[in-house]
């Protein structure tokens, strides 16, 4: 167990994930959502009851199955669509800023002289 544990910590990328636990990706659908998907994941993996601590075998392919579930929500959807993060939930996706809000953190410009 100690070593599964060992080398999730080396992970750092959602490409370092999705090839350790073998989950196959298009990386086109990485590059855009790579934040999102393991975000998803860890999403997913608080929800869930794991197998024991005693059987890496089991607790591996239930990563996997995990990690492949979270990285196949956006091959057919959106980030906006999914809302994983915060700023998605809040607004929906859309950001509302006024012309006049733009205008007042413009630098005023000198008269022309």
């Amino acid at each position: 167990m100690e070593n599964f544990l060992q080398q999730l910590k080396e992970l750092s990328s959602a490409e370092d994930f999705l090839t350790f636990f073998g989950v196959p990706f298009e990386e086109h659908v990485v590059n855009v959502n790579r934040l999102h998907i393991l975000k998803r994941f860890f999403q997913y993996l608080r929800q869930q009851q794991l197998p024991g601590q005693n059987s890496e075998v089991q607790l591996f392919t239930a990563y996997r199955d995990l990690l492949a579930r979270a990285y196949q929500d956006f091959v057919t959807s959106t980030p906006a669509q999914e809302k994983v993060f915060k700023v998605f939930q809040d607004t929906e996706g859309r950001q509302h800023v006024s012309l006049d809000s733009l205008r007042a953190t413009m630098p005023m410009r000198a008269a022309a002289a």
